[in-house]
């Protein structure tokens, strides 16, 4: 049993180490002008708004903006909605970040809130590198399959489809 969960750890580390790489890369292409954490202006977040926060100082988690609450691909392969305070809940961000243009303007789809709402319930093959929020997100914006397994192509993604960089701002919404 423990021979699994080594390999998951070095998995997870090495998709970690990778993703920072990419993210001085990122910013280097000004492709992303900053990363959460790196601003404190805040944003309200709009309907189909990405939002994202930390788990465990290694990874990202990224849902859809709606109404008030969270679209996100659970670990279990579940799309569910949930309160900003839940999307917190058992990860260690505090903070919720909203994918901003430089002007601090909340990038917004409402056709992906939509496609968000339709799946809600819906299960996919939740697969931590091959089918993952960032996965979820990215398809919901597009409304087709994308191939994206990291944060970083995830960054990438959304700076080629709003043709905008992106800064990741606090998110400045009511605690419910």
């Amino acid at each position: 049993m423990p021979a699994p969960l080594i390999w998951l750890g070095a998995a997870v580390l090495g998709l970690y180490a990778s993703d920072k790489a990419n993210i001085a890369y990122l910013k280097q292409k000004n492709i992303v002008k900053g990363m959460p954490g790196d601003q404190s202006d805040k944003v309200e977040p709009a309907d189909g708004s990405v939002v994202c926060c930390g788990v465990y100082g290694v990874l990202d988690h990224t849902g859809i903006w709606v109404d008030g609450n969270i679209y996100e691909l659970n670990g279990n392969g579940l799309v569910r909605c949930i309160s900003p305070s839940r999307f917190l809940d058992n990860r260690t961000g505090s903070t919720i970040y909203v994918a901003c243009n430089d002007y601090g303007v909340a990038l917004a789809n409402t056709t992906a809130s939509n496609r968000a709402q339709s799946h809600l319930y819906s299960l996919f093959d939740y697969h931590l590198i091959r089918q993952n929020c960032h996965r979820f997100v990215a398809e919901m914006i597009a409304g087709i399959c994308i191939d994206i397994t990291s944060f970083s192509e995830l960054n990438t993604f959304l700076n080629k489809h709003y043709d905008e960089r992106i800064s990741w701002l606090p998110a400045d919404y009511p605690l419910r």
